[in-house]
Parts: C-alpha cells; structure tokens; sequence
C-alpha cells in the first residue's frame, strides 16, 4: 500500500496527458473529416458529368480528390463572368423567364435567389451582430442574431404603436441549423461586441467556450475647479 499514492499519480498524469492529447488531436481530425466529406460531397455531384477526355482520372488512372470541386469553382467563376456582359444577362433573363412560368419550380427559385442575393450581398448587414433577447420567459436570456429592420407587411403592422421592430433569429444548441424568427421591439434586445463566428461557438459548445471580453473602464470625471 506504500505506493499506491504514486499509482494514482502517475494515473492522474496519464489521464491528463490523454486529456491534452485529445484536445490537440480532435478539432484536427474533425476538421480534415469535414474538409474530405465536402469534397467527396462534391465530387460526387460534378466529377460524373466531367468529359472523358477532360478528366484527370482518365490519364493517371487513380482518383484524385478534390477534381470536381474545382470544376465546379471554375464554372461557377466562368458563369459570373459572363453573367455581367449583355449576353450573358440576355441568357440569365431568359432562363428566368422559363422558370418564372412553372407554379412549384418559380416559388422555390424566388425564395433561394432572394435568401442568397440577401446572405452574400456586400453591403447587407444580416447576421453580423449578436444580442440577447428574454426568452422564454422575463429574467432568461437567449442569444440571437440580428437578421435586420421589419420590412413590408410585417413592418407596418408592427410599427404602428411606434417602435421600430427588428428581425432576429434565435437558432437552438447544439446545432444551429434551425430555429425561430422572430420580431422583437429594438429596445428589448441587448446589444453585444461578439461577432457572429463567435457566437455560433457559444451556441454549438452549448456555453462552454465563451469568447474573450474585456469591458471598458469608464472615463473618470474630471475634478471641479
């Protein structure tokens, strides 16, 4: 029974070292998975319509990850390009103008169109702030992001008593894939410093990663004369 305290030490020391090495080594495993499940995803999707004689495989004879994401990056760019000259415009009108007569297929088109003309314009400020709002009940916080001012409907109808309503979303822990929209008075909402990357760790760690905040001193008042 001498060293059964030297066991536990050197346990504990073990534990902790497998601890430190877990800590290292997962966020690195996790991120290559992802990163090689993205491009499996899309190379799944781009690499059956490449030509024969265009893909790489065909010459060298083994797979080469990563071919059809970058087809796919190519096109994408090329269809950008000439998406802003005159003819590229004439074909873009005229493909929506096909699309804009199919019931089912132009509600679903709209509605993707606007959601990424809204997320990837330069100028949009959507999902760029935090904030907390009460909820579910007054005294509980939750965390949402500011999706922006009520607009339309939702805005007249809101606005009437006169105060400015805002759009916000309120996603669930651990994943933050869904959640709720909501419109709440601008004055309800604490605004905060942290920026949106750091509040989805926030929310996907469930708390336990809390981004660093140093609050500013207040500014002494200056003595009377």
């Amino acid at each position: 029974m001498v060293d059964t305290p030297e066991r536990i030490s050197l346990a504990g020391r073990l534990r902790n070292n497998f601890l430190t090495g877990l800590i290292i080594c997962a966020p690195l495993a996790i991120t290559i998975w992802l990163t090689f499940t993205f491009i499996d995803w899309a190379d799944s999707w781009v690499t059956p319509y490449i030509p024969q004689r265009y893909d790489p495989q065909y010459y060298f004879n083994i797979t080469i990850p990563g071919t059809g994401l970058l087809v796919a990056l190519v096109c994408i760019t090329i269809i950008g390009f000439l998406g802003k000259n005159l003819i590229g415009r004439s074909i873009v009108s005229f493909g929506e103008s096909i699309l804009h007569r199919m019931p089912l297929i132009r509600t679903i088109y709209r509605s993707v169109k606007q959601i990424l003309e809204t997320v990837l314009k330069e100028q949009s400020t959507s999902f760029k702030k935090c904030g907390l709002i009460e909820f579910p009940s007054p005294g509980m916080w939750a965390l949402v992001f500011i999706s922006g001012d009520a607009q339309g409907e939702v805005a007249a109808k809101l606005n009437s008593d006169g105060e400015e309503m805002v759009a916000v979303f309120m996603p669930p822990t651990p994943v933050p894939t869904a959640g709720f929209l909501m419109f709440v008075p601008r004055s309800k909402i604490i605004m905060l410093e942290m920026t949106p990357e750091e509040g989805a760790k926030l929310l996907i760690s469930g708390g336990l990663i809390a981004p660093e905040y140093a609050p500013v001193a207040p500014i002494a008042a200056l003595p009377s004369a």
